[in-house]
């Protein structure tokens, strides 16, 4: 693979974490250093390891996962962005004020890395070596959520509770998204 495919593969990769960024942004308990480390760090994380995962299990394994990982992805982006919403609607920043710790990172990391396994296992069946895309994903993935986490921190700011909703809706929607891609195919 060129350069230019594998940053392609890269952006792709890392828009869903962007968008879970821009969403998280407007959150109260998301407004510091550390919880955007937390979170950019966690999803580029995963964003790297999933696809070396997906490399090494090879053909095994994804004949197995294949019928369920939109079903999970969708999962758990629909129970975060619910959580968004009902905290919105209730005006309860104490349901979800930081989703930089805990399950709900481990959750959201997963959720926005299922389709780098997909990637990886690909890469495998194509006979690519899967270090240099992995760690460019994650490097990738990692920028774009710092990005993502400050444009949804200015505009948590300046617009408020709206900002929370449409949050919650667009975890919602890339849940759908996922799913819909998925089912489509």
């Amino acid at each position: 693979m060129s350069i230019i495919e594998v940053l392609l593969v890269a952006l792709s990769m890392a828009i869903d974490a962007f968008a879970v960024c821009l969403a998280a942004g407007a959150l109260p308990g998301v407004q510091g250093p550390r919880p955007a480390f937390r979170l950019a760090f966690h999803f580029g994380l995963f964003q790297f390891i999933m696809p070396i995962i997906g490399w090494l299990a090879g053909s095994t394994i994804e004949p197995l996962i294949r019928g369920l990982d939109h079903w999970v992805a969708f999962g758990l982006l629909a129970f975060v962005g619910g959580r968004i919403l009902y905290s919105a609607l209730r005006s309860e920043d104490t349901l979800l004020t930081d989703p930089s710790r805990g399950w709900i990172l481990v959750l959201l990391s997963i959720a926005v890395s299922i389709d780098a396994l997909a990637v990886g296992l690909s890469l495998g069946l194509l006979g690519v070596s899967v270090g240099y895309p992995a760690l460019l994903i994650g490097v990738t993935t990692g920028v774009l959520s710092l990005v993502g986490l400050r444009l949804g921190l200015v505009a948590g700011r300046r617009l408020g509770k709206p900002v929370k909703l449409v949050g919650g809706l667009v975890l919602i929607g890339i849940g759908l998204r996922i799913l819909l891609q998925h089912l489509m195919l």
